[in-house]
């Protein structure tokens, strides 16, 4: 089913508003007042609606066209937007690109690949900022953010980027410093709570809560973190202060792979689990624009950050 309307009036019919009439509409689009007043006059009669008030001297915009102007606005903005993508699918991305990324996975994931994507896209401008609240930057200082969870934004894209469980890890001579109780000797959930609780020295302020969902050999219980322990907002500075004996913390495990498998941290407490079964990142933008060549190729260039753990391929 085709549309009511033409497509090339809506730019005529915003151009009226703005300009605050059709008489000045024309002259700033440099057409004759005619051909302005019967491109309103074709939506109106298609619509079956009334956009704008010519009874008085000042032009009037109904509530009708009020809404009409708003949905015009942004089928305009993505129709630029479409050509200009298509105008520039065959060019290599360029300009400006300023992205909110958490500190973390700055330096862990995107720091040591960052001459690997200048070097694949040398037009590309980063503006990189590092912040845990990246979401509130949106829109204002940066094209595309990421955050820690999802975000519940019916104006935004939020796709999921990195997820893994969370660990209990400890360094290696505090494990064995604190051995766990003999099998069959742990006591009920309340002492396996405690005793984990007495070795909590520091942890994550996401989770320094006062009733942190935890399971102890899948019985339902909670953990409160929100006194007692340090609070940082890095999860690189958690597991640093834990491998240089700062008792047992919580890390998503991708942030523990390496030092994991090199016997610098290890697991303790395995039977606590966690309710919040993934420590998930994801990348927000707005969605109602199309991807421009440059945000596209830097939301792949994430996408391989935050791949499964593997050498970082050398720049070029």
């Amino acid at each position: 089913m085709g549309l009511r309307w033409q497509l090339d009036d809506l730019p005529v019919f915003l151009a009226v508003i703005e300009q605050g009439g059709v008489t000045a509409a024309a002259r700033h689009l440099g057409w004759p007042k005619s051909t302005v007043s019967s491109a309103v006059t074709r939506l109106e009669q298609a619509l079956g609606l009334r956009l704008l008030d010519r009874v008085s001297r000042r032009l009037r915009v109904t509530a009708e066209g009020e809404a009409f102007a708003r949905q015009a606005q942004l089928i305009v903005e993505q129709a630029r937007e479409a050509d200009a993508l298509m105008a520039g699918l065959g060019a290599a991305p360029a300009g400006r690109l300023a992205v909110a990324l958490p500190p973390a996975l700055t330096q862990e994931r995107v720091a040591p690949r960052l001459a690997q994507f200048k070097a694949r896209h040398p037009q590309v401008e980063l503006d990189i900022v590092v912040t845990t609240h990246g979401e509130s930057l949106l829109g204002k200082r940066v094209d595309l953010a990421v955050v820690v969870g999802q975000l519940d934004d019916s104006e935004r894209v939020c796709r999921p980027l990195l997820s893994s469980p969370l660990l209990w890890v400890a360094s290696p001579a505090w494990a064995q410093a604190h051995p766990p109780p003999a099998a069959g000797s742990a006591g009920p959930p309340e002492a396996e709570l405690a005793l984990l609780r007495a070795q909590v020295q520091l942890c994550e302020t996401r989770y320094a809560q006062r009733r942190l969902p935890v399971h102890v050999r899948g019985e339902p219980a909670t953990l409160d973190l929100s006194r007692g322990c340090s609070h940082v907002n890095d999860p690189l500075v958690v597991r640093r202060a834990v491998m240089a004996g700062a008792g047992v913390s919580v890390l998503p495990r991708h942030y523990c792979e390496a030092p994991l498998a090199e016997g610098r941290l290890v697991e303790v407490f395995p039977h606590i689990t966690f309710e919040l079964q993934a420590a998930q990142l994801s990348v927000v933008y707005p969605g109602r624009r199309l991807l421009s060549p440059r945000v596209r190729v830097f939301l792949e260039f994430l996408t391989e950050c935050c791949a499964p753990e593997g050498p970082a391929a050398p720049a070029g």
